[in-house]
């Protein structure tokens, strides 16, 4: 079955979490040689933007391939990227109607692998901060705040969407 998500995913028989320990093979060394040459500030800084605009740019062209409304673009790539990722979290739907979906995650398994690494800062660059840039998909028909993650050491990461009045 072919989902928008295809050519980010690569090959669709592994996990998203095998997918992202892969990445992580690569990028910790990488990150942690740029810490030592550069320092942790800069080396994080120059990593995190790079990593920022490949996600934004990845999922902007997903959505561009999306026929429909923003907040039809953002609703297709939400539920196939929580058709991926879902194998790995444990969701709670607090809150749902027509202008808000309130959600937490009680349990992640990402953060988990990136916090027994020590380095929650790339899990949350890698994993946490595409939520904001899927949620961009809907292009001020949705938005996302969120005030703590388990990646940063909170008990559950809160997800709060708003939508827009049709």
């Amino acid at each position: 079955m072919t989902t928008v998500l295809d050519d980010y995913l690569v090959d669709p028989t592994l996990s998203l979490l095998d997918k992202t320990r892969i990445q992580a093979q690569v990028l910790v060394p990488v990150l942690r040689a740029l810490r030592a040459e550069l320092g942790k500030d800069k080396a994080e800084a120059l990593v995190g933007g790079a990593l920022r605009d490949w996600s934004r740019h990845l999922f902007a062209a997903i959505a561009d391939g999306i026929e429909g409304t923003p907040r039809r673009k953002w609703a297709t790539i939400q539920s196939v990227w929580g058709e991926v990722s879902g194998r790995e979290v444990e969701v709670e739907t607090l809150h749902q109607d027509k202008q808000t979906l309130d959600m937490d995650v009680t349990r992640c398994r990402f953060a988990e692998f990136f916090r027994a690494l020590g380095e929650p800062e790339l899990g949350a660059l890698l994993i946490c901060e595409a939520d904001f840039d899927i949620a961009a998909a809907g292009e001020g028909e949705v938005s996302l705040e969120r005030a703590q993650t388990i990646m940063q050491g909170a008990p559950s990461c809160t997800f709060r969407y708003k939508f827009a009045r049709r």
